[in-house]
């Protein structure tokens, strides 16, 4: 089991099995994460992975049509795009306004 904490969302922690879309368990969880698409398309879902960037997946091409170098560099990836391999993970995102 993967362990993910939501930072922007009061730290809520949650177990998801490994292997875990990012945005699929926030949605179960109601954590927060934004969207509007879920598929890649829209860019949205940018979220920052601050710890655990060693348990996600490799980065998506439907990724880099919205974020660049610097950007996964600082550890940003897309929710949608973003699987959880295992391990421990803590996200934090812009909230709207």
């Amino acid at each position: 089991m993967a362990q993910i904490t939501f930072i922007t969302n009061d730290s809520q922690v949650v177990e998801a099995p490994d292997n875990s879309n990012l945005l699929r368990v926030s949605l179960r969880e109601k954590a927060g994460i934004p969207f509007k698409c879920g598929g890649g398309l829209c860019g949205t879902c940018k979220c920052l992975i601050e710890q655990g960037i060693e348990n996600m997946d490799k980065i998506k091409p439907k990724e880099r049509k919205h974020l660049g170098d610097a950007d996964f560099e600082a550890g940003y990836r897309m929710a949608c795009q973003a699987f959880v391999l295992g391990g421990s993970v803590a996200v934090s995102w812009q909230k709207k306004a």
